[in-house]
Formats: C-alpha cells, sequence, structure tokens
C-alpha cells in the first residue's frame, strides 16, 4: 500500500517497549507528512485493528508478546510498507525476507528514523504499478522535513546549492539561507535525487545546477570556490558528461 498523493501517510506502532513507544510518537508527530493511527504493545490488537482500518506503514518490533514480529508479519492479510524496530541487528536482516522497507536500530536517533520514514514518503514505490495520465503528479515531492533544534523545518531540494559536511554535523547552503543541522553528509547522499546532486569532495555536495563554473579542481557556486577531490573527480565529470 502507498500513501496518496492528496493525503498523509498513516501509520500505526507495534511496539511494546513503552519508552521506545513513546520516542517514536515523538518523533512521528515531528513529521507532518505522517498521521499515527494508534500504538498497540499487543500484536493480535494491533491485527484486528488492522482489519477494519488498514495503515500505509506500520513500525513494527520483532520481539513481541504472543507472535514475533516476523510471524505477525506471515498474517498480516495484506502488506503495507513495514519498519522493524529492533535492539538486535542480525534479527533485523531476517526482515528483508518480508520485503520490509527498513529497520531503526534501538536506540533510535531521528536522523536515522527521518532517513527510514523518507523511502516511504518522499521518494516513489520502485514496484509499485505505473499510475495514469491522471493519476500521476507533476513532479515528485523534491523536498524533506527535517529537525533543526526545537523545529521542523522545509527543504526544498531545488534551493540547496551546496552542503557542506563540519564533522558529525552539516551545513546546508541555500538560495535563501543557510542551516545547521545534526545530519552527516550520508544522510543527504541518500535522500538528496542523484540525477541533481554530487559528492565532489569527502566534505562537499553540490547541486549540479547551481555550478557556474569549474576551473582546474575547483567547482564555482554563488561566488564560493569548492574544491574538487582527487577520488570524486571521475565519477562528477561522469555526471556532468565530460568524461
Amino acid at each position: 500500500m502507498k500513501p496518496s498523493n492528496n493525503r498523509r501517510c498513516s501509520c500505526i506502532i507495534i511496539e511494546d517497549q513503552l519508552p521506545a513507544q513513546r520516542i517514536l510518537q515523538r518523533y512521528i508527530g515531528d513529521i507532518g507528512e505522517l498521521e499515527l493511527l494508534g500504538s498497540f504493545t499487543d500484536p493480535l490488537a494491533a491485527l484486528e485493528f488492522l482489519r477494519n482500518q488498514p495503515a500505509d506503514l506500520i513500525f513494527l518490533d520483532i520481539h513481541l508478546p504472543k507472535i514475533s514480529g516476523m510471524d505477525f508479519l506471515k498474517i498480516l492479510p495484506y502488506k503495507p510498507k513495514v519498519i522493524l524496530t529492533t535492539a538486535f541487528s542480525e534479527y533485523a536482516l531476517e526482515g528483508y525476507e518480508y520485503d520490509i522497507t527498513d529497520y531503526l536500530l534501538k536506540p533510535i536517533s531521528f536522523e536515522r528514523f527521518v532517513k527510514a520514514v523518507s523511502k516511504v514518503i518522499y521518494h516513489p514505490d520502485p514496484v509499485a504499478a505505473e499510475p495514469t495520465a491522471a493519476e500521476k503528479p507533476a513532479a515528485s515531492p523534491g523536498y524533506a522535513f527535517v529537525k533543526s533544534d526545537h523545529v521542523i523545518i522545509k527543504i526544498e531540494f531545488d534551493s540547496i546549492r551546496y552542503i557542506r559536511s563540519e564533522d558529525d554535523f552539516t551545513r546546508i547552503f541555500t538560495t535563501g539561507k543557510n542551516h545547521f543541522l545534526s545530519y552527516t553528509l550520508r544522510f543527504w547522499l541518500d535522500l538528496l535525487p542523484a540525477d541533481n546532486f554530487c559528492r565532489i569532495h569527502k566534505s562537499y555536495i553540490v547541486n549540479l545546477r547551481s555550478i557556474e563554473k569549474i576551473a582546474g579542481n575547483e567547482v564555482y557556486i554563488g561566488g564560493e570556490r569548492l574544491p574538487i577531490g582527487r577520488g570524486f573527480r571521475e565519477e562528477f565529470m561522469a555526471k556532468l558528461d565530460l568524461s
């Protein structure tokens, strides 16, 4: 099941550890695209709920009372998107046999949570049937909601000129203002459309559309000169069709 383009992505939590359940509830509340329908400690109660009100996405713990998360997936009458939550990564790998979207390893960080749910709400479903002309949106969403201090901000991908890594943080340089965020460069590489963005250095990702010129081993964007790393130059030039 895939959320439609004109409504929020409905979800439920099946998690018997109340502290983990509360963390997920808080994170879901911070993402405007998500709508929490309910939280359950008992998987059988969740199953009964889903028979009457299907959800687009399930946050599912692997170790549950009565039946395991994997057994729950076997008896679920339809196939929603599933993000597993677990304290044991070796068990999470088993979930890929059931075509899960991702897994979250406890303790769950907000950064990792956003990365997981982005696969559901910000990217098209690769196995979904091709929509008709009437159903197809004019363009992909092209944005993401991210946490900045104690607020959630919307970042339009087209507004990003480049991104600079600063230890475990990144500074996003947009056409409007700059944002210092607690996300790694890898987070942005996984999230941004690969056709328009490219890593040119261990510390920089650039929007190809924002490049003004390239001189030697430097890229010019908005009057700034950014270095091209030796190990990234070949892929960068190939994206520009200059290889």
